[in-house]
């Protein structure tokens, strides 16, 4: 088949011997495939040559996603007309060559494209948005040691947004993130007026258990200019009630929830969040209106912010048990159901199902 743009996937790895078929399979709708190795110890490098990648051999020292993601950009020749990045744990929806060929045109810069960042045993998605990596061969530099960026070098970017190019996640959960945390906190020493990395600074900081430091530093990104996006914003209202929740600082967690709620109120997580703080403090009233709050937010907006439990059956869950902490049987039978319904092979919510069901009946006779 006669193509109208030559397309090359690029990526980089390390060990990663157990995702190559796949992902070969995945991309080889492309033209060309490079691929950047960073100094695997397992056949990763071997079986890529075998099914026919072009690769390299190169260790980054001292280690930045920024600098690995250019060189394997390097590798991508110049009469290249997309260039296509993709992670050796991620995996292209069959077809998605044609379709980018179908909105792909002639001074196009890149492609925002549907991504689904976590997904459940059945392939939903439980988080989902749009992801730009789809680029043109010339322009695009790779910046930030981690959770780096592509930035437009030659004037204005222009961008499109297309739903029907599909990229599905699947990583190893063995693989260690600790190298996450010196690298967050080069990048905000480097840039100190980048919101985002401030923000990923600071929820990398509660991953890590260290609270306060979140805590501040997340007071300090909504403080900055250009920390103007209210999703986000949110998020780090959210992780500030969750670390001060951590600390036992109760008053201070609610505080924070609330500001949460106000900052972004056609978000579900922050209502959820605090209804789940109100049902662990055995709040049952408080907890049952906020919750049902959460769930009249009816669309789920494209984001990487977004928390999977708001949407797959948790809050259903605590409702049920909320309404039957509160002897409101009928409704605890309601939600019980909704929430099986969505989690059809959750053990304890089966249990409570009969349960609610039981109880329901007695007090009916």
């Amino acid at each position: 088949m006669k193509h109208r743009y030559k397309v090359c996937v690029y990526a980089i790895c390390k060990n990663e011997e157990q995702f190559v078929d796949r992902f070969i399979d995945s991309v080889s709708e492309a033209d060309e495939i490079y691929v950047l190795d960073t100094g695997s110890t397992d056949k990763t490098v071997k079986k890529l040559k075998e099914r026919g990648v072009h690769v390299k051999q190169q260790k980054v020292d001292p280690w930045r996603f920024d600098v690995a993601r250019n060189l394997s950009l390097a590798l991508v020749p110049k009469d290249a007309d997309i260039c296509v990045c993709i992670d050796l744990d991620e995996c292209f929806v069959k077809g998605w060559r044609k379709k980018l060929e179908e909105v792909w045109e002639d001074g196009l810069t890149v492609i925002h494209y549907n991504y689904n960042w976590s997904l459940d045993e059945n392939n939903k998605p439980l988080v989902n948005f749009y992801i730009g990596k789809i680029h043109a061969r010339h322009g695009y530099q790779w910046t930030h040691p981690v959770h780096e960026v592509l930035a437009y070098q030659l004037g204005e970017e222009r961008m499109k947004v297309v739903d029907n190019i599909t990229v599905n996640h699947y990583p190893d959960s063995t693989k260690s993130r600790g190298g996450y945390l010196p690298l967050l906190e080069l990048s905000v020493k480097e840039d100190p007026l980048d919101d985002r990395n401030m923000h990923y600074l600071g929820r990398e900081y509660m991953f890590y258990g260290r609270y306060q430091e979140c805590i501040d530093t997340l007071i300090k990104h909504l403080s900055m200019k250009r920390a103007t996006w209210r999703d986000e914003r949110c998020a780090s209202m959210r992780f500030i009630a969750k670390s001060y929740e951590k600390l036992n600082r109760v008053e201070e967690a609610k505080m924070w929830y609330q500001k949460a709620m106000l900052e972004a109120p056609y978000l579900r997580e922050p209502f959820v969040q605090y209804g789940m703080l109100l049902y662990q403090l055995n709040q049952d009233k408080d907890a049952v209106k906020y919750l049902r709050k959460a769930l009249k937010i009816l669309k789920n907006p494209k984001c990487y912010i977004n928390d999977s439990m708001c949407y797959d059956g948790t809050v259903e869950d605590v409702l049920s048990i909320c309404y039957y902490r509160l002897q409101k049987y009928n409704l605890a039978f309601t939600y019980v159901k909704k929430a099986l319904a969505l989690k059809p092979n959750d053990t304890r919510i089966k249990e409570n199902y009969e349960l609610i069901k039981r109880t329901k009946k007695m007090i009916v006779e």
